[in-house]
């Protein structure tokens, strides 16, 4: 093992063991290297009469660049829009982050939290905490409703068994089936990662407050249990909850000081949050209970994570860095924000009305839906399948089939005044089904 993964190691031993138990063995072996990168770093700082380090081109004391390619970016500096980004993140957009994440959790006060990695957004996040923590054959935890991708990130890449728990009773949370399946797995196995996905794809599902808290209780039995616990929160689509009462923070803002035994691990993504999907920004931040030395085990963290980063895409883009960036600092953006946040809420309530009337019940009912960009139907008396390639053949709308009965509905991309012909047209294609 490398010396510098070994320092970090027992920096995170002594502040935390079960930390240290939890990482997968390459989470172990992972270190941030000091050859080039720490290397140009000095030069940067010291080398004034040449700097021959890294490999970017240079010119007349700037970064070389195709005048057809600035000129697309005339708000912006060549250093900004085209040199490499440190692997850990621009350190100004982390701490912006982190901020945002501190003034949109209110529950999270004075616990101390990790400063945000940077990743190519949350499919890249994923893949490095998989790398972090998964080892093949440990058991991930995530609901029977949710997304395909988790097989591929956890699955098939890092050959962890998946097993499910149910997301609903009724309308709520199947809090007693989550409590019932993790006892079940915890007794097989040392450590177990949890996944929650809120607001949920497909079905654009969040908690209740109480329902948050009885998570966080369920959580701290197993660790009190003597059960090492990683809890990862994906809130891609975190900020577009359309109801009262539902959770506005994360379940992570309730976790990083509940338990010695419990890592909870916050996956962001600026690209569903800021309507910026292509740019491809994402963010990972650790919580987890420290002895003493919380900034000393968090920066350990996050250097196996910025390794991490350095041996799978090097650094996410320099200029979605930079945009993401001043967007965040623009005195129009939470006004803006606000002002998309109204037409997806308004959508999402003209989808309620419309199942609120009856018309549907014969052919299909939605599952219950607060947040988000989608919300899911079971469909009734026909095949999901054969329901989608319908609707896609004669009438030219496009849904995506999960399963045998489910349909989900990506409100998103659906103008409120087009919601009623859609699902107009959805029950009047069950129909034609049922009566072929």
């Amino acid at each position: 093992m490398n010396p510098l993964a070994k320092e970090l190691n027992e920096i995170i031993y002594r502040e935390n063991p079960f930390v240290l138990e939890m990482l997968s063995e390459v989470g172990k072996k992972l270190f941030f290297p000091k050859g080039i990168l720490t290397q140009s770093a000095e030069a940067k700082e010291k080398a004034f009469k040449y700097n021959a380090t890294i490999g970017m081109a240079m010119e007349q004391g700037g970064l070389m660049y195709l005048p057809s390619v600035m000129e697309l970016l005339p708000n912006f500096k060549p250093e900004e829009a085209l040199a490499y980004a440190p692997s850990y993140g621009i350190p100004a957009l982390r701490e912006a982050w982190k901020k945002e994440i501190l003034r949109k959790n209110p529950s999270l006060g004075s616990k101390e939290i990790s400063l945000p990695v940077v990743s190519q957004a949350i499919t890249h996040g994923l893949s490095v905490v998989a790398d972090m923590c998964v080892d093949p054959g440990d058991i991930i935890l995530l609901p029977d409703k949710t997304w395909g991708n988790y097989n591929m990130i956890f699955g098939v890449r890092k050959n962890a068994q998946l097993i499910h728990y149910p997301l609903f009773k009724g309308n709520e949370l199947d809090l007693r089936g989550l409590e019932s399946r993790l006892k079940e797995v915890a007794q097989k196995a040392s450590k177990v990662i949890v996944l929650l996905n809120f607001p949920n794809n497909p079905t654009g599902y969040s908690p209740s407050k109480k329902e948050g808290e009885a998570l966080a209780e369920i959580f701290l039995k197993q660790a009190k249990a003597e059960k090492n616990l990683i809890v990862i929160c994906d809130d891609a689509y975190f900020g577009l909850v359309y109801e009262e009462g539902i959770m506005e923070e994360s379940v992570f803002a309730l976790l990083p000081d509940l338990h010695e035994r419990i890592l909870a691990i916050k996956l962001d993504a600026a690209t569903k949050e800021n309507f910026v999907w292509g740019l491809r920004v994402g963010f990972i931040t650790y919580g987890a209970k420290a002895k003493g030395e919380a900034r000393r085990f968090y920066e350990a963290l996050e250097k196996k994570t910025a390794g991490c980063v350095r041996g799978s895409i090097s650094n996410a883009s320099r200029l979605s860095q930079e945009i993401i960036l001043r967007n965040l600092t623009s005195p129009n953006y939470l006004e803006e924000k606000r002002q998309k946040y109204l037409i997806m809420k308004e959508r999402a309530g003209e989808i309620k009305k419309l199942f609120a009337t009856g018309k549907y019940e014969n052919n299909m009912e939605a599952y219950n839906f607060n947040s988000g960009y989608f919300m899911c139907v079971r469909v009734k008396g026909v095949d999901a399948e054969d329901l989608r390639l319908h609707l896609l053949n004669k009438y030219g709308i496009g849904v995506i089939s999960l399963g045998d009965t489910d349909v989900r509905v990506a409100f998103s991309c659906v103008e409120k005044e087009h919601l009623q012909d859609l699902f107009d047209t959805i029950d009047m294609a069950i129909t034609e089904l049922k009566n072929s």
